[in-house]
């Protein structure tokens, strides 16, 4: 059986300010065309399709259009919610989408109800594992602890008993949307972090041919059976590394597989460039650079004048602009800067109690600290401020 695994389709979002909408659009339109030209079997998304829980009309449109398309095609689509959708509004409707062969898994309990499909050689059960927030599913999953290693451990034993349970030689795919360990993440991402940990092993998924996993905007693979897609799009300049792909992975009869990048339509390079303005007005080299999105970082001791004006003269994409004057290693500010790098919410918090009362947090303050990052993390209103 023949997969087009893609995730984190973010529709909706801006780049920068930038609308990314016709970049989206176009999108949509690759994946079409190339689920027709490569004979694709199932399309699978893992995840995130719009950008936020009420999405604006555009992207619900273009969403729609997606369905239409794909169900038009004939190619049976399976779709999860990620922690950027809202899991019941992208479900509204699962039934009917079925019956034209869209598969909307949206439902944490129906998480060990596969959506059965059959090739030359047998069947493929794909299970739908949606975004898990633990503190909302733990007693639906029977786990005493939030937590996400505990609640994916859960649904995953529900699919692996639902899988012993089938034909011998049946092959299954898993759609998962979760920060697994190893996995290399990018400042586009919003924080799931519970109880101080946001990843899982890999090992949670042991037992299934292949886990289609979105979250991370990368494309990496992490085992040959457990791979992210990536975004289709970039979302932050710290993406102007990525290359943007979707996985076609080929199940064969046994349920070994081989896997093969696609490339995605890029609607314009990202450049970081960084030096003092006058530098990167003069320097010969950054040419290529003019038609890109620019994230410019100016080192110049004194702010420049205009800084802004004068470089949209030559990089008119100029997207953001960063001061970062080279100072003295003494310098309070780079002092402060360096106290901050890498370090947590969780650890800021706990430094600036100590830094108010002389004292820092006991181990009850520290769990109330912890609960309260939890709780406005699970609501979607919190980013890491370290970031």
């Amino acid at each position: 059986m023949r997969i087009l695994h893609t995730s984190d389709w973010h529709l909706g979002r801006a780049f920068h300010r930038v609308n990314m909408l016709g970049a989206q659009s176009a999108f949509i339109g690759h994946l079409v065309t190339t689920a027709r030209e490569r004979e694709v079997d199932a399309v699978v998304v893992s995840g995130d399709v719009y950008d936020r829980a009420v999405p604006p009309l555009a992207a619900v449109e273009l969403f729609d259009d997606a369905l239409h398309r794909l169900a038009d095609l004939g190619v049976p689509t399976v779709m999860i919610s990620g922690n950027h959708d809202s899991a019941r509004r992208l479900g509204v409707g699962a039934g009917l989408l079925g019956r034209a062969g869209v598969h909307l898994r949206t439902d944490p309990a129906a998480a060990g109800t596969p959506v059965i499909l059959r090739d030359d050689v047998g069947d493929v059960a794909f299970y739908g594992l949606p975004y898990l927030e633990p503190a909302l599913v733990k007693d639906a999953f029977g786990v005493e602890k939030a937590g996400h290693e505990a609640v994916l451990a859960a649904a995953m034993d529900r699919v692996r008993a639902d899988l012993a349970g089938r034909p011998r030689g049946t092959r299954s795919v898993v759609l998962a949307h979760a920060f697994v360990t190893g996995g290399r993440p990018s400042e586009s991402e919003r924080d799931i972090t519970v109880g101080g940990v946001a990843s899982v092993p890999a090992g949670v998924f042991d037992g299934v041919d292949y886990v289609a996993l979105g979250h991370l905007h990368g494309c990496q693979t992490l085992t040959e059976r457990v791979r992210y897609s990536g975004s289709p799009l970039p979302y932050s300049f710290s993406e102007a590394d990525h290359r943007k792909t979707m996985w076609l992975v080929d199940l064969d009869a046994g349920g070994g597989l081989t896997a093969e990048r696609i490339d995605c339509p890029v609607p314009r390079e990202l450049a970081r460039l960084r030096g003092t303005l006058d530098d990167l007005l003069a320097e010969p080299g950054l040419d290529r650079y003019e038609e890109a999105w620019v994230e410019a970082t100016l080192t110049d001791a004194v702010r420049p004048a205009d800084p802004m004006a004068r470089l949209t003269a030559r990089f008119p994409h100029t997207l953001s602009l960063v001061f970062a004057p080279e100072r003295a290693p003494d310098d309070p500010d780079v002092s402060y800067a360096r106290r901050l790098a890498g370090r947590s919410d969780q650890e800021i918090a706990e430094d600036f109690v100590a830094h108010v009362r002389g004292a820092g947090p006991d181990v009850r303050e520290q769990g109330v600290l912890r609960d309260a990052f939890d709780a406005v993390r699970a609501d979607g209103t919190v980013r890491e401020v370290s970031r």
